[in-house]
């Protein structure tokens, strides 16, 4: 930099500098904008007051008439004291409210949540469930009505809704045997001249505020969404999983599930849902909660009460074959495909996860090892499966290594940038002749990635490895935090994950290994910048992993390991100058091959005629270019 550009910016910089001295506002300037804000803010609240006032004066006012009218068939059902019945099984235990005739409340006696209790989905204060119905002359809305409880079991529950006369409307519940599925019917009785005879409806509003269940906010974020099922698809669909979403569905639904990381509640309904509206709402990480939804649809209603509503409702476990499971149990017959619920990757992904890789897994959970073994075994049986496709890319690799010594020769022959083209024909004649291909090793890497991307998608849905500890991970399906501290830096959090470290060195050293043993034609053409990218890669990992489940990281850790000792281990038993004599002698034959028939083939030649178009084509633009 001169002296002239010195002083400029010098001057430059003083200029910025008075300016904003200049223009900065006095004191009492200053004060006058804090009162100004500090009065916008006193308006806001008091309008926020003003709102929350009138919203619980409605609510008063509605409560108060619906109590005042006697002349309501449901005046009787508006009065009441709320009281809770208990439905359980080995597996899961629901709580029911007669007001409302709702399910309240679900514990799944199997699972923990982080404090070591038996785990509850959600309660009263999480979960509401309304229905309502249009009746000639009043209608009918659940939520502060107070039901009858009748014909209770352990396992079955009549919530009946009594009207002044004799007719009634039933919520039948039947929570099924060892299952996380209760069984609800709505039947009316005695109601037909209640409601008008275009009633063929029932309206739904659900709602929950899904709680943070797992250890790992960010990363439970990614995997809980409101999910539902078109009857006409055979996949499910979901609202966003980073972001405040709204959909309206004019196609008929099979399900709607409110889904978090590991568990869900799912609304089934035998005879489709209709015109359905879905709001999921980001939930503020202080609050312990992740998302809100909010769900209204219609289901099919029979005034007369011939035939009932039939839904089905689950609350349970994210686990791939307990969904499956429950599928068996549908009342309606239908193919419900609950355990799509559980993403297992692309099409081809999926079917690697569902016929290979949950099938290995179940196998050696069954020998009661614990789960980070599992992985371990896991991670040795793929590299044993993919291990012919690695040494066919690692030989490739070595053959054109050992051509070296010819490269150099013909990169020392065409110095120049413009003898690119003849120096790459010549390159790749020179590969001809020997018989060795430049694409050789990538069709075997490209073989390999549907296996290792298989595994990428299945261990953080692994309902297994939650809260299973691993040296020092305590729960391989969150982060391990041994490093932790109570302020969030930028970037990383507040924790380092050991084992994401170790997956991050052992991908550089990989990357640096691999790197080495490339053949010297893909390093020719490889830009700096992507040379460089290949080595920054491994640090990205460690940003992006750090808050990812220590099952994953443990995983593409000792991947990675693997992978260093098998090329370690190749390089060092394989003989090149054996191979290089090999090479020769195929020299020789081809030779001898394409004399006796005249020409040469394959993609080689192919590749070169090409080339040798290219060359022709830019000498023509080239002595266009000099005219």
């Amino acid at each position: 930099m001169d002296k002239n550009t010195l002083i400029g910016f010098i001057l430059i910089g003083a200029v910025l500098v008075g300016f904003s001295i200049y223009n900065r506002p006095s004191k009492e300037e200053i004060e006058k904008a804090q009162r100004y804000q500090d009065s916008i803010q006193a308006v806001a609240q008091q309008q926020k007051e003003d709102l929350l006032q009138a919203e619980a004066k409605k609510d008063s006012l509605v409560l108060t008439a619906q109590q005042s009218d006697s002349t309501s068939v449901f005046y009787n059902a508006s009065q009441g004291t709320e009281e809770f019945y208990t439905l359980e099984n080995s597996v899961l235990r629901v709580k029911l409210s007669n007001k409302g005739g709702q399910i309240c409340e679900a514990v799944l006696k199997e699972y923990n949540d982080q404090q070591g209790q038996p785990l509850e989905l959600f309660d009263q204060d999480d979960m509401s469930v309304t229905f309502a119905l249009d009746g000639k002359n009043e209608n009918i809305h659940t939520e502060n009505l107070f039901f009858t409880p009748l014909n209770q079991t352990d396992s079955t529950l009549t919530m009946r809704l009594q009207t002044g006369g004799n007719g009634y409307i039933d919520f039948n519940y039947h929570l099924l045997k060892d299952a996380y599925v209760v069984n609800l019917t709505i039947q009316a009785n005695g109601m037909a001249n209640f409601f008008p005879s275009s009633q063929k409806s029932i309206n739904m509003d659900w709602r929950q505020r899904f709680r943070h269940l797992e250890k790992g906010y960010s990363f439970e974020q990614r995997y809980t969404a409101l999910t539902y099922k078109r009857t006409q698809d055979n996949d499910s669909k979901n609202l966003s999983e980073t972001r405040d979403a709204n959909k309206e569905v004019s196609d008929a639904l099979d399900w709607i599930a409110f889904k978090g990381q590991f568990f869900s509640t799912v609304w089934i309904a035998n005879q489709e849902f209709n015109n359905t509206s879905l709001v999921s709402k980001m939930e503020e990480k202080e609050s312990n909660y992740m998302k809100s939804y909010t769900a209204n649809m219609t289901a099919f209603f029979d005034p007369t009460g011939a035939q009932p509503t039939e839904m089905q409702i689950f609350m349970g476990p994210n686990h791939f074959k307990t969904l499956k499971a429950t599928n068996e149990l549908a009342t309606s017959g239908k193919k419900l495909q609950l355990h799509k619920m559980v993403y297992l990757g692309w099409p081809i992904v999926r079917l690697i996860n569902r016929w290979f890789t949950i099938p290995l897994f179940d196998w050696l959970s069954g020998w009661g090892l614990s789960m980070g073994l599992v992985l371990l075994l896991m991670t040795l049986i793929v590299k044993v499966l993919v291990y012919p496709a690695t040494y066919k890319s690692f030989i490739s690799s070595a053959k054109m290594r050992v051509l070296k010594p010819y490269i150099d020769q013909i990169n020392a022959k065409y110095p120049k940038q413009e003898d690119a083209l003849k120096k790459q024909q010549e390159t790749m004649g020179l590969y001809s002749q020997y018989g060795v291909s430049p694409m050789g090793g990538c069709l075997p890497a490209i073989i390999q990635m549907p296996v290792y991307m298989a595994l990428f998608f299945f261990v953080p849905n692994a309902i297994e490895l939650r809260q299973q500890s691993f040296l020092w991970a305590n729960d391989l399906s969150a982060y391990d935090d041994v490093l932790s501290w109570s302020t969030n830096l930028p970037l990383i959090g507040n924790h380092l994950s050991i084992f994401c470290i170790l997956f991050s060195v052992s991908s550089l050293l990989s990357t640096v290994i691999t790197t080495k043993m490339q053949d010297p034609m893909n390093q020719q053409q490889q830009m700096p910048a992507m040379k460089w990218m290949m080595y920054l890669m491994p640090i990205m990992f460690f940003f992006i992993f750090n808050d990812y489940s220590s099952g994953l990281n443990y995983y593409y850790f000792i991947s990675s390991l693997i992978t260093i000792i098998i090329m370690w281990v190749l390089r060092k038993t394989t003989d090149e100058k054996a191979l290089l004599a090999k090479l020769e002698a195929n020299k020789v034959k081809i030779q001898q091959e394409r004399s006796a028939k005249g020409s040469r083939g394959g993609l080689m030649a192919k590749l070169e005629a090409l080339q040798k178009e290219q060359e022709r084509i830019e000498q023509e633009r080239q002595k266009k270019l000099k005219k």
